[in-house]
């Protein structure tokens, strides 16, 4: 397999137009599943959230391996091409390795989980696609500007998902599925603490690798899950009198 930058680039823009797609169809009407799921419409079958999640994020590990294990040799140099695929796979390893076994949500349509699955795999081949065959950094990438800064949104990013998360599972006890007031942290001023720290992650990671493949996810993640926050915070004001009137939906102090 050899780089075909027309390729890079056709993907890329038709996840751009995916984002576009996702934020025209779930600004108003938010995906039905989780809290915001139809209760009178039954879908016709459901998997359990934690068997769900593991079978949803594994394309985004797994085809990225693939594709360095069919590249001979492997092409990872310099040295911030491998942290960039890294950082990519350890945030993918966690979500499909750790994250699932202490979720405690509810169980997960099964046409949601197909169109995960695919995006999955469709976004896992984009991403190591380009870092593995097509990406050129100089050698003293890992100390410029835009390597640094956006390793350090990235880690921000990671820290506040990953600490957002375990605020929510700590709100239910084994066995609950009822929706409560998210506290701590970062839900402090939002009430998509952990979708902002995904969306801070995936763009740090775009100025970190500076192409356009990783800012045309950041921009998916931002249209697909910046739109749940928002109902999400909906949600909460309409189900909860005493919801902290104060917090925003996503942005601190500002949206």
């Amino acid at each position: 397999m050899q780089c075909f930058p027309g390729l890079v680039l056709a993907l890329s823009s038709l996840l751009g137009a995916l984002a576009l797609l996702q934020l025209s169809l779930h600004l108003r009407v938010p995906s039905r599943y989780g809290k915001h799921e139809e209760r009178l419409v039954r879908p016709r079958g459901r998997l359990p959230a934690r068997c769900a999640w593991f079978l949803q994020e594994l394309p985004s590990f797994l085809v990225p391996a693939l594709l360095l294990a069919l590249r001979s040799p492997p092409r990872l140099e310099p040295l911030g091409c491998r942290l960039l695929c890294c950082l990519f796979c350890w945030h993918y390893f966690y979500r499909t390795f750790i994250y699932p076994f202490f979720t405690r949500g509810r169980p997960f349509p099964l046409q949601l989980l197909f169109f995960g699955m695919l995006f999955c795999i469709y976004n896992g081949f984009l991403q190591g696609y380009y870092l593995i065959y097509c990406a050129e950094y100089p050698n003293d990438w890992c100390t410029d500007i835009r390597f640094t800064s956006g390793l350090l949104l990235f880690l921000l990013g990671m820290g506040i998902n990953i600490h957002s998360d375990l605020l929510l599972r700590q709100l239910r006890k084994p066995g609950e599925v009822t929706y409560k007031i998210p506290q701590g942290g970062l839900f402090t001023y939002v009430s998509g603490a952990n979708y902002f720290g995904e969306i801070v992650e995936w763009f740090g990671f775009a100025i970190a690798t500076w192409s356009l493949p990783a800012f045309a996810f950041a921009f998916f993640t931002l249209c697909c899950i910046g739109p749940r926050a928002y109902h999400h915070h909906r949600y909460y004001l309409k189900t909860f009198t005493d919801y902290p009137k104060s917090r925003k939906a996503l942005i601190p102090f500002v949206f």
